[in-house]
């Protein structure tokens, strides 16, 4: 669907929605009742996040170290943001980037189900003969002035807001459904059976899905109870199905997301509240008969709100005993079924050299659930650039007129060094085009979505991975610019010119090895930076002798000074190429080696030290 499709469908969508409110004034009510609702539950969730900072993800990190720790999270993260989808989002971009374990991520959507119903229980327990707005008020007032007074105070200001909005959400909820109380009887159009709560079951998951809220479902299932719209059965089936509806946005968050382990959460989430569903309906009038019996002594047999707020928070119980028991078999399932995505060893395979023939390399490691969390994030742009380090290596492996598989070799293949290129291998430009541009704008456009960091310490560690991206990119594009000259005299005759050409690219081959190991080693810090040391050496020994021989050379008149013009400048692209990639080492050196190293099965070629 285009642009001005979508305008227009909005259009209609807008007028037809208007024409409604026209027609019945009590409609119009439930709407800007359920939208008051709607915003306040999104304030109010903005405001505790900010409040957080980054505490709620810290804490998420280490939340994890025993099943219990975990559904304990779930339980009060949800709790205290009313938000079980902002745990869950959490959580899947958590795992995504491999900051925690699949089984972590389990127990943490058991708990935040059980935590969401929570949320119900105010709901019913303000019932339908108090009045929210007087304090709904103050407190709007109150959020208001408090927001003037700095960051803190504002997230402060916006949880008033929040809560302010809420109260007059439900009570505008309360009018509305009285103005429309003939017009939605439900309870006159019943549907008697099995199929009857199927029905509302739907209609349950799909009230959900659209408002992406299963509390304003629950508030607009209360107040119909309340006003006698629905009996408490349907109720009951609504329940059911607003909680399989908030697997939805979970389920699509992990499956676009593109990380294995985002997939096998969303996936333990639908089966999750689908089989607690399945089983709830089994047990359906078991599970009435035992709420209303619970209820019977309290003196709560004829208060029907209660009742289903007691009724939400049985079957999810019931879904936390079910699954409970069978956590490592359902990780061990979960893997099976969706297994881990094999890294290659070479990732530029292809001969075509026509760029435009073939798709575009985009990032592997970054979606639009990392942004709920700073960590995340981090750890999913350091992963990519692992990743583009890769193919920039590999890209100037190919600018050499060498197979990718010579980085891995122990030793240089004299006879390759020496051979004439031939037809069969790729162009620069085109692998530039196709492999690396793609993949660095990405990683610029997510990284520009990133939350900005109000320590320094962040601000430092984004600094260095916009210029670590900036290097590899750099080294490529001179990459570039050293095949047309290197490719143009390997193929000619032997001559002083061609083995100047041969020196050139053994030395590069070399650096190139010398950068990747480099990047895979596990030493003190110390004794890494010697190395990286020696390395310079390396590259400046080689430069003033390389060009002591091409002065030599020179005056002998072995090279005329075209020649001698085209080695220089392609002496300075080598050296450039080497020092943008020892810069990409050099720029985390003031970052924690677990930041900077992240456990994958197969390790990068290159990345940040």
């Amino acid at each position: 669907m285009n642009h001005n499709s979508k305008f227009l469908l909005a259009l209609l969508v807008a007028l037809g929605l208007a024409y409604s409110f026209w027609l019945s004034p009590g409609w119009l009510q439930l709407c800007a009742g359920l939208a008051l609702f709607l915003f306040g539950m999104q304030c109010l969730e903005e405001g505790l996040k900010e409040l957080a900072g980054g505490r709620l993800e810290a804490l998420l990190r280490r939340s994890t170290a025993t099943p219990f720790k975990g559904f304990l999270f779930g339980l009060a993260g949800t709790v205290l943001v009313q938000s079980s989808s902002l745990v869950s989002l959490l959580t899947v971009a958590f795992i995504g980037s491999g900051l925690i374990s699949l089984a972590g991520g389990l127990t943490i959507v058991f708990g935040t189900n059980l935590g969401t119903t929570s949320g119900i229980w105010l709901l019913a327990l303000a019932g339908q003969d108090i009045s929210l707005a007087p304090l709904a008020l103050p407190l709007l007032v109150f959020g208001v002035l408090i927001g003037f007074n700095g960051p803190k105070s504002r997230a402060a200001g916006r949880i008033l807001l929040g809560i302010g909005f809420l109260f007059l959400g439900i009570d505008q909820i309360k009018t509305g459904f009285s103005g429309f109380a003939e017009a939605l009887d439900l309870g006159g159009r019943q549907v008697d059976g099995l199929p009857g709560t199927l029905l509302f079951v739907l209609l349950g998951l799909a009230v959900t899905v659209v408002l992406q809220s299963s509390h304003a479902t629950l508030m607009l299932t209360l107040t119909a109870l309340a006003g006698g719209q629905l009996e408490l059965e349907q109720g009951l089936a609504i329940a059911i199905g607003s909680n399989v509806g908030t697997t939805v946005s979970t389920a699509l968050v992990g499956i676009l997301g593109g990380e294995r382990g985002g997939q096998r959460l969303a996936l333990a989430h639908v089966l999750f509240n689908g089989v607690t569903a399945l089983v709830t309906l089994a047990l359906l009038t078991p599970l009435a008969a035992l709420v209303q019996w619970l209820a019977t002594p309290l003196g709560l047999a004829d208060n029907r709100l209660i009742q289903l707020a007691l009724f939400h928070t049985l079957f999810n119980a019931l879904g936390v005993l079910l699954f409970w028991p069978w956590q490592a078999q359902l990780v061990r399932l979960l893997e099976r079924w969706l297994p881990e995505r094999r890294e290659p060893q070479v990732l530029i395979t292809e001969l075509a050299p026509e760029a435009d023939e073939l798709p575009r390399t985009r990032a592997r490691y970054l979606g639009d659930s990392l942004l709920e969390s700073a960590d995340a994030a981090a750890s999913a742009v350091l992963r990519e650039l692992q990743h583009l380090g890769r193919l920039s290596l590999e890209v100037i492996c190919h600018a050499l007129y060498l197979p990718v598989e010579q980085l891995a070799s122990d030793r240089a293949d004299e006879a390759l060094l020496r051979a004439r290129p031939d037809g069969d291998h790729l162009d620069a430009e085109a692998l530039y085009q196709r492999h690396i541009k793609g993949v660095y704008g990405d990683l610029l456009s997510f990284m520009g979505r990133v939350e900005a960091p109000r320590d320094e310490a962040r601000q430092q560690f984004w600094i260095a991975c916009q210029l670590a991206a900036l290097q590899l990119v750099d080294a490529v594009k001179d990459a570039k610019h050293l095949q047309k000259n290197l490719g143009h005299y390997l193929r000619g005759e032997d001559s002083p010119v061609r083995e100047a050409y041969v020196d050139l690219r053994r030395h590069l081959l070399a650096m190139l090895r010398e950068v990747r190991e480099l990047g895979r080693l596990e030493v003190p810090d110390e004794a890494w930076h010697e190395r990286l040391q020696l390395l310079d050496e390396r590259a400046a020994d080689f430069d003033a002798q390389f060009r002591a021989r091409l002065f030599a050379a020179a005056r002998r008149r072995e090279l005329d000074g075209l020649q001698t013009g085209s080695l220089m400048n392609d002496l300075g692209y080598v050296s450039r190429i080497v020092q943008s990639l020892r810069n990409v080492l050099q720029l985390g050196d003031g970052q924690s080696r677990a930041l900077r190293r992240l456990a994958v099965e197969d390790e990068p070629l290159i990345q940040l030290k």
